[in-house]
């Protein structure tokens, strides 16, 4: 990356959360199949629903900035996903696995709010202040989609997996 301008960090970190939000897209579907909590499928079926807007929230970004994304692929998100195929793989349907689910969630989710707060900061400073307003809409749908997993997994999944456990 050979960023020389604020704005030219802003495209290119737009342009890696654009791809990160694109293949979670892509795996949420996995995710919702495996969970074995019909509750835990839901949300991942809800998140993939609220990543597709998100995507095109991204494109409004370009538009209203204009600025042309990078094609580039999101290597972080992308051993994020590969991290929960292999938790699919290797855990057996149940509590254990749906505990294992929303962690590989959750770190998902965790990239995505370090992404857009970084991306709301950047596009403050450079006066796209609706721009900013867009990007600032969907850090607070990552972070209420953390906060749900979170409760999901100290209500059910994970006292759930500790009782399989004894």
């Amino acid at each position: 990356m050979a960023a020389k301008t604020l704005q030219d960090l802003f495209i290119h970190e737009l342009s890696d959360i654009y791809s990160a939000e694109k293949q979670l897209a892509k795996a949420l579907p996995k995710l919702a199949r495996a969970a074995t909590n019909p509750k835990l499928s839901e949300a991942f079926q809800a998140h993939l629903e609220e990543t597709q807007g998100q995507i095109e929230r991204i494109d409004q970004v370009v538009e209203l900035c204009d600025i042309k994304l990078k094609r580039m692929k999101c290597a972080a998100m992308e051993g994020l996903v590969e991290e929960g195929k292999e938790v699919i793989e290797e855990i057996a349907k149940g509590p254990v696995l749906d505990a294992a689910l929303i962690a590989a969630a959750q770190k998902a989710e965790h990239y995505e709010i370090s992404s857009y707060g970084t991306l709301c900061t950047f596009a403050r400073h450079l006066g796209f202040k609706d721009a900013e307003k867009l990007l600032y809409q969907t850090l607070q749908e990552e972070k209420s989609t953390d906060e749900k997993l979170t409760k999901l997994a100290e209500s059910e999944s994970n006292p759930q997996a500790e009782k399989k456990g004894k």
